[in-house]
């Protein structure tokens, strides 16, 4: 099991390293100025990403995370993955390898009509526009998917949608064209069969963006919003894939996807880790630099061996799906979904406690990192579920 990047991912991580090294980190601060001066709320994007976007185009960093048109594989994308999470609100975009449109635009790929691609999958590449992916809901308990409640129901050559959705990720922002949704087309249906996905413009009559909801009151750009669906109507021929195959859909979706999530978190994990390091090496107390506590060498090393497990766990998890698919290796998914924002949480809130009243301000990026982290451990489905899926595999060899 060779879990080193290869020559051709070694190129582009140089290649990346570069990039992130004399135009993203500068831009940071540009970001978030621009942010500002267009409101605490707003959605519109900061001019500065556009200028991102044309560099890493230029420079060949482009649509890195998908396959057939990057050559990578799950494995060497990885290590990209994670170098882009150490920027984790600029370097995923300007590479258009932002979530939720490289899921979406993963679905496209795999199960859409040459129509369905033509419409949205080639300007979703071209990062012209942007999409959001609708399935969790407020009114039931969506970490058991079989719970949405959303209806889809056949009307001659149309599709009528009712439902209530939040936390669409990706819907708040002005580009956001597309919503990819999940609901139930047939209610009798065995229940993993009862889910069906279709592709719903956002300025379909009858979808009404309620609001965008904050992460512990942070406000990202691209929104994570609350929607409602009335009797909104869409072609029949939006239909993602078959009727009744939303479910098995969601899942070769979260295969790949889990891997550069939890990747992009550990690369979190890593600047976290930088900024505690520096910082208690430039801060003196006690008759001596703060790195010569004790207790701060601990946090130090504790940070760096969790790091180091995680990262073994997320590089083997994508070695398997490159070579049995996500079917194969999905104790190892749902490991990884649990362990890097875990490892993540830990090493960034080592790092605000070193920063002390600064760590928790918007002074440092340490504490924005932390929410996002945190937020991981019921995105995509709790933790509980993975744990229980892990588990489950477990108790299966003994049985």
């Amino acid at each position: 099991m060779d879990l080193g990047p290869s020559g051709r991912a070694r190129g582009l991580l140089a290649a990346l390293e570069e990039f992130m090294a004399e135009r993203v980190y500068p831009a940071e601060p540009v970001y978030a100025a621009q942010l500002e001066q267009a409101g605490p709320r707003s959605h519109t994007l900061p001019p500065v990403v556009e200028e991102l976007k044309a560099e890493a185009r230029r420079r060949g960093l482009w649509n890195l995370f998908l396959p057939d048109l990057s050559g990578l594989s799950n494995l060497e994308y990885a290590y990209l993955a994670e170098l882009t999470g150490r920027s984790p609100y600029l370097a995923p975009e300007a590479l258009n390898c932002a979530a939720p449109d490289t899921g979406n635009m993963e679905l496209l790929h795999l199960f859409g009509t040459p129509e369905q691609r033509a419409r949205w999958l080639d300007p979703l590449l071209d990062g012209r526009i942007r999409s959001g992916f609708s399935m969790t809901e407020p009114g039931v308990a969506s970490s058991d998917a079989r719970n949405i409640s959303t209806s889809i129901v056949r009307d001659g050559d149309e599709y009528v949608i009712n439902g209530h959705k939040w936390w669409t990720t990706g819907a708040a922002d002005p580009r956001c064209e597309l919503l990819v949704l999940m609901g139930k087309t047939d209610p009798t249906a065995e229940p993993h069969r009862q889910q069906s996905m279709v592709l719903v413009p956002v300025d379909t009559p009858g979808v009404e963006i309620v609001r965008s909801l904050p992460i512990f009151g942070y406000h990202d750009q691209h929104g994570h919003c609350e929607i409602r669906f009335t009797d909104v109507r869409v072609p029949v021929a939006n239909l993602l894939g078959g009727e009744g195959e939303g479910f098995a859909i969601a899942q070769a979706r979260l295969g790949p996807g889990r891997v550069h999530h939890a990747m992009r978190t550990l690369g979190m994990a890593e600047r976290g880790l930088e900024l505690l390091v520096r910082r208690t090496m430039s801060r003196e107390a006690f008759g001596g630099p703060l790195s010569d506590q004790g207790v701060v060498r601990t946090w130090i090393a504790e940070s760096r061996m969790e790091i180091e497990q995680a990262r073994l766990l997320v590089l083997k998890t994508a070695w398997l799906i490159d070579r049995v698919g996500a079917k194969g290796a999905a104790t190892e998914i749902a490991a990884i979904k649990v362990v890097a924002p875990r490892v993540a949480r830990a090493v960034l809130d080592r790092a605000i406690q070193a920063h002390g009243g600064g760590g928790v301000t918007e002074d440092f990026p340490i504490a924005r990192m932390w929410a996002s982290a945190r937020i991981l451990a019921i995105a995509d489905g709790p933790d509980e579920v993975h744990i229980r899926t892990v588990a489950r595999q477990e108790l299966r060899r003994y049985r």
